[in-house]
Order: structure tokens, then sequence, then C-alpha cells
């Protein structure tokens, strides 16, 4: 059995397919990612999983594509966590999640531009058949302009600072939990507080057309396109292609920021999965 997975900070989702490449099963466990979470969580969230516990012994390939994986040490932490849950697996093939947005966006020998637009963010060049990236992140604290968490962690300073418009404050107060020391308990003392913030992002796009909600949108895209897309000399010329929730959700006012400094959206999804599940299958 061959299990292919999609993992964000958010959601994880599995696909296991046999040796021919048919599919067996799909589902889905919360994030896995190591950057943000210990060995104990990762294993607790994948051994909960009922179809992952049950076949974890019939597991002989795994294809692990997820945030926080974009160096050495994250990438040997999942694979020990692999190995001590599917024991009969002998291949553990890790890579960041920029190669899952690559392989279900992108084509062979086309130059294009990557990019991730969910819990979190980033920005990768394909010149067809290699990947450059000119930003190494720093995290959801530092880096992810125009990301879930950074449109969370935008709304609660807006809200506390009274830059939200009374009415528009007074229904995200209704929706979520705003007291400080709520928040305070979850970015910094729960896990997962990248994710936390995220969640209030379904806040601004549920509001996308306010006219606070548009100046949100437009200067959270505007910086992502400045500090990322626009490092590559090519922009112009080459089509980007988004993967996420934020981007395929806000998709209209992202194609419409990206026509301001004349650049051309390519494909936008809001999950790799399937594009994955087929690039597998072609490649078995």
């Amino acid at each position: 059995m061959i299990l292919i997975v999609d993992s964000g900070s958010t959601k994880t989702d599995w696909i296991a397919i046999n040796e021919k490449g048919d599919k067996l099963f799909e589902t889905q466990t919360l994030g896995l990612n190591p950057q943000v979470l210990g060995k104990h969580i990762l294993q607790e969230r994948i051994v909960n999983n009922y179809e992952l516990y049950k076949f974890r012994k019939e597991v002989d390939q795994i294809y692990f594509y997820g945030a926080g994986c974009g160096t050495e040490p994250p990438r040997v932490l999942i694979k020990t966590v692999f190995s001590d849950i599917f024991k009969n697996c002998s291949k553990f093939s890790v890579k960041e999640d920029t190669y899952a947005a690559i392989y279900s966006t992108a084509k062979l020998n086309i130059k294009s531009i990557v990019c991730i637009i969910g819990t979190g963010s980033n920005c990768t060049y394909f010149d067809g058949i290699d990947i450059e990236q000119k930003v190494i992140s720093l995290g959801y604290i530092l880096m992810d302009d125009a990301s879930g968490n950074y449109f969370g962690r935008q709304l609660l300073r807006d809200y506390y600072f009274n830059r939200i418009p009374k009415e528009t404050a007074e229904k995200f107060n209704k929706e979520f939990v705003l007291d400080a020391e709520t928040i305070k308990d979850n970015l910094y003392k729960q896990p997962n507080p990248n994710t936390y913030l995220a969640k209030f992002a379904k806040f601004l796009i549920e509001n996308k057309d306010s006219k606070y909600g548009k100046s949100l949108i437009k200067r959270g895209f505007n910086l992502f396109i400045e500090r990322q897309i626009l490092q590559f000399t090519d922009a112009c010329e080459v089509p980007i292609h988004f993967v996420g929730s934020i981007s395929f959700y806000l998709k209209d006012q992202l194609i419409e920021c990206l026509k301001n400094y004349n650049l051309t959206a390519g494909k936008i999804i809001r999950k790799p999965i399937e594009g994955l599940l087929k690039y597998h299958q072609e490649n078995l």
C-alpha cells in the first residue's frame, strides 16, 4: 500500500493506492507541521485516525508533502514518527509542501511561479525542471504575508486598536470569543497558535465585500506580491499558480491585485491532493 499525503498546518489529506495506482481509500487528519508540533502530538494525530491505524502494517511506501518540511530536522522528525507507526514501510519520501503545489499545478518544461496561500504562505519559481526560492521562510510570526494567520493577526490587532468600523467589529465580536485572556492563552500557551490565528480569516472571507474587508485583503495580497512574487525578474512573463484556501476563496480579489502589477494568474486551486494522486499514478 502506498500513502500520498498533503499536509498543511490545519489539515492533512491522505490517499491510499495500491501498486497499480487504484485508489483504496482517502481520509483526513489534523495538520502535521513538524516545526510547531512535537513527536507525541504528531503520532497522536495519526494513530487516532481509524483507517490509518487499521492499515498501518500494510503500508510500504509513504510520499509526504508538508508545511514546515523545508529543512532537514523537521523532515527527520516526520520520518521518525512514520517509522514508529508504519513499521513495515520501506520507503519514506518527505518534501516540503511546495512540491505538492508544483506537482498539482505546473507543467514540466514550462516556467511558472507557484505560490501557497493557506494557513501560511510561500512562493517558488519553477523553471520547468528545478525550483528556486528567493526567500527562506522564518515561520508564521515574521513571514506568511496574505496567509490565514496573517489576516487573523491583522483582524485581532485592528479590533483591539479600534481600527475596525463599529458595525463590522460588532459582527466580529459575536462570531468569536475575543477577550484578551482567551486570545493570549491560545497564542502563548496552547499548541498551533498559527492555526488559531488562521481561523479568524473565515470572518474576512465572509465580509470580503465590505469596505474594511476589501482594504485588508488588498493590503495583504499587495505585500505578498511585492515581497515574494516580484523578487523574480521575469514574474510578468510567466503564469503564477496558487494553492490554498485563502487564494481560492479570495481568488477574484487576488486576480485583481495581480493585474495591478501586470501579473498573470494561472491555476488557483484549494487543495493539491487530487493533482498529487494523478502525478503519482503516472509515475509508479
